[in-house]
């Protein structure tokens, strides 16, 4: 039998009333809804859908967020940490410095989002993508991006220590300005379109076989220390 789908437009919704639309297995749509502070860890929230809503600082730890979709949700400080996210979308959201530790985010899609500082701890990732988003700062240690088409993607300042961008390719728009690399593997990869002002080279293996241009191979060499003639 098919849930009912209730819509709620333009309210404050507090755990409560959630809890009650949730115990009638309803189908939430929230539009325009404030839910900035809201305790809603461990719900069952899978195939709902936020749009335009405030989640910042919201919990949704442990919560079942599996295929639900989010446009222009305004989430800062959210915490999704061992939320489970499968197959969830994320469309022109600001996520800034929210938490994913220990996330599932199998086959999750974030577009257009902006991610500055978000926290990418020991999640899950198979299938995950993102595209034109900010992840200025972000921490996405030991995240693999191998054989990925990267669009759009700043990764100023994020910490990249340990992740895997063998044989990736970074199209217009891409920036590992100032980015921490330690142990990062670019392998294969083409930065030719990436921004790599600022990058500290440490360790030349790290970039075995990568294409980069004459300008970007100059940009290395003076973050050596080494002048350029």
């Amino acid at each position: 039998m098919s849930r009912t789908t209730v819509t709620l437009s333009g309210e404050q919704v507090d755990r409560a009333r959630i809890d009650a639309l949730l115990a009638e297995d309803t189908l939430l749509v929230l539009e325009d809804c404030d839910l900035a502070g809201a305790d809603l860890s461990r719900l069952n929230l899978q195939d709902c859908a936020f749009i335009r809503c405030a989640v910042s600082e919201t919990s949704f730890y442990a919560a079942n967020l599996a295929r639900t979709r989010w446009q222009r949700c305004r989430g800062g400080h959210a915490d999704f940490e061992s939320a489970d996210l499968v197959d969830a979308r994320f469309d022109a959201c600001d996520l800034n410095n929210a938490g994913w530790r220990r996330t599932k985010l199998a086959s999750v899609a974030f577009r257009g989002c902006k991610l500055t500082g978000a926290r990418f701890e020991e999640v899950s990732q198979l299938g995950l993508s993102f595209e034109d988003c900010l992840l200025v700062g972000a921490d996405l240690r030991r995240m693999s991006f191998r054989k990925a088409v990267l669009r759009g993607l700043d990764f100023a300042d994020a910490d990249l220590s340990g992740c895997d961008f063998r044989e990736a390719v970074f199209e217009e728009g891409c920036s590992l300005r100032e980015a921490h690399i330690k142990d990062t593997r670019f392998d294969a990869a083409d930065l030719r379109e990436a921004d790599l002002g600022g990058l500290k080279l440490s360790n030349a293996k790290q970039f075995a076989g990568a294409t980069i241009s004459t300008r970007q191979a100059a940009e290395l060499v003076r973050g050596l220390g080494l002048n350029v003639a």
